[in-house]
């Protein structure tokens, strides 16, 4: 499943919040805003609030999401953001919202100015359900559930697809050869549009310098105009990045167009592409591609779950497509696309699946699963002998059939106290470990008995955080006993950074002679006795 918070943007949201999130999208020139809706079709953003993008009915930035009641309760079937940022919105009953940047009407109310509230987008859509929007840089497009597409805003290259290059102030109809046509997908770059019918045919108009229409020119359209170099193949997605395309076949073909500066088309080099090209040719069936308008980035995942990216990542130039460990297309564009905007909202799965991880940390303790159970202070641990032995050594060599405690159902600890038995069984299942500076003591007396190092680590780390000039011998006494050298050197600075307070502790007095006077000696050597 996606995790939001790698959009850096999310992770100013408290982990319990997260859950409520349905869909979300983060967008703006430096991927610094956002919009969420929520399981009860509430909608939030939060963010810079450029150009009035968050809808909030002022021009404030905001770290704490702001809900924006106009919409709540209705549902979002769409949404797409432009570079201003324009913000468009569609519902379920096919009402059409937008806000944000209106220099060039790319908000579709027959104005230029600024919309610093959602409102309702009807002119030339009235009895028109709208089924998804699409942004360009300054230009809007709405797909109706008839078919039909619109588009209204920046038309200095023909993006609207009216015929002439006059900005178009309300939504308007492209007609022209997709008159008669179905439309079932709409996308925009920056200053083109892209339609794909249902007849799997694809048509483009706009702006053509890099040759993103792919229709072996690069001369502008102002008015749609079918691909024909997809002739004889039924394409089923088409996404578009900043001045380049995609589009991927029934298939699994996918091919590629437009500009290439960075490598963005995955040709194995730099030259535009007037035609759609067939890229990843030697690959597995493609079952997605992605791309924004936003970027220079391209992502494809294949059937067997592989995500592949190249273009513009991270400031390096991918040429051709490169494996990733990703699971899916929309982590490219978060951890490696510029800026790390969403390429598509991204809708989140909360359902009652728990991943093997979440599935072990929920079973511990749990009497009902157990098959095995220690006896700690007279206290019970319920565990299971497989997950012990899987992440064990020492439980892998314990449960061998030639010891005793292979046998028993119960097993009884008296070296260890009940909290630290606990941690470190827990420890086992989550690979986390939660205890007091104290208690981590006795964890790391027990991760060194059964050379648990990564454990051990833990529990330094856990000590280093907690330490007090009360405790801070003892620590060091402990962290002397269990030879733990980054510790020592830990708790010996401590001490004598703070020597007049800890010489002071009752723990300072009541520790070993032998180790008294090594720290007296170290200490001396140090220059922490001169006046």
């Amino acid at each position: 499943m996606v995790d939001v918070t790698k959009w850096p943007i999310f992770s100013l949201m408290a982990p319990e919040e997260l859950p409520s999130i349905r869909k979300a999208c983060v967008f703006g020139s430096s991927a610094n805003e956002a919009i969420y809706i929520t399981n009860d079709d509430e909608v939030f953003v939060f963010g810079l609030n450029c150009s009035n993008c968050l809808g909030t009915g002022d021009s404030q930035s905001t770290i704490v999401p702001k809900k924006l009641d106009f919409l709540s309760g209705r549902k979002v079937v769409s949404l797409s953001y432009g570079s201003g940022p324009h913000v468009l919105l569609a519902t379920d009953d096919g009402e059409l919202f937008a806000w944000g940047h209106n220099g060039y009407s790319q908000l579709g109310n027959g104005t230029t100015n600024q919309g610093v509230a959602p409102v309702v987008v009807s002119a030339n859509l009235i009895n028109k359900k709208v089924m998804e929007v699409a942004c360009g840089s300054h230009h809007s497009m709405a797909l109706t559930d008839s078919g039909e597409v619109y588009a209204w805003g920046y038309n200095n290259c023909g993006q609207v697809g009216s015929g002439s290059t006059a900005n178009q102030p309300t939504p308007r109809r492209v007609s022209s050869c997709l008159q008669n046509k179905l439309a079932i997908s709409i996308v925009c770059g920056q200053t083109s549009s892209l339609a794909l019918v249902d007849n799997g045919e694809v048509y483009g108009w706009g702006y053509n310098g890099n040759g993103q229409l792919g229709l072996g020119n690069n001369g502008n359209q102002l008015s749609p105009c079918r691909l024909v170099g997809l002739q004889g193949v039924c394409v089923q997605q088409i996404v578009s990045g900043y001045a380049h395309s995609l589009a991927l076949t029934d298939e699994g073909l996918l091919f590629a167009w437009g500009a290439n500066t960075y490598g963005q088309l995955g040709t194995g080099n730099k030259s535009n592409q007037l035609s759609p090209l067939q890229i990843l040719t030697e690959k597995e069936r493609v079952v997605e591609v992605a791309a924004c308008h936003s970027t220079h980035t391209s992502a494809a995942k294949t059937q067997s779950g592989h995500v592949y990216m190249w273009g513009q990542c991270r400031g390096q130039s991918i040429v051709l497509p490169h494996l990733t460990h990703f699971s899916c297309t929309d982590d490219v564009f978060a951890c490696f696309a510029t800026p790390s905007v969403m390429w598509r909202p991204l809708s989140m799965e909360h359902d009652d699946f728990l991943t093997v991880a979440q599935t072990l940390k929920k079973e511990f303790d749990n009497p009902e699963t157990a098959d095995l159970k220690f006896c700690v202070d007279g206290k019970y641990i319920y565990v299971h002998k497989a997950v012990l032995k899987i992440r064990c050594e020492h439980f892998r060599s314990m449960f061998q059939s030639h010891w005793n405690e292979d046998m028993k159902e119960v097993i009884e600890i008296d070296q260890f106290s009940y909290a630290v038995y606990r941690a470190f069984l827990q420890f086992l299942y989550t690979d986390n470990v939660e205890l007091s500076p104290e208690d981590a003591i006795g964890l790391l007396d027990l991760a060194t008995s059964y050379c648990e190092n990564r454990l051990k680590r833990l529990c330094q780390h856990i000590i280093k955080r907690g330490i007090t000039v009360e405790n801070a011998f003892s620590l060091l006494s402990a962290a002397v006993r269990y030879d733990a050298e980054d510790l020592e050197e830990f708790c010996f600075k401590f001490c004598v950074n703070h020597l007049t307070e800890v010489t002071q502790t009752t723990a300072f007095w009541q520790i070993d002679g032998n180790l008294l006077k090594d720290f007296i000696c170290r200490a001396s050597r140090c220059g922490a006795f001169k006046n």
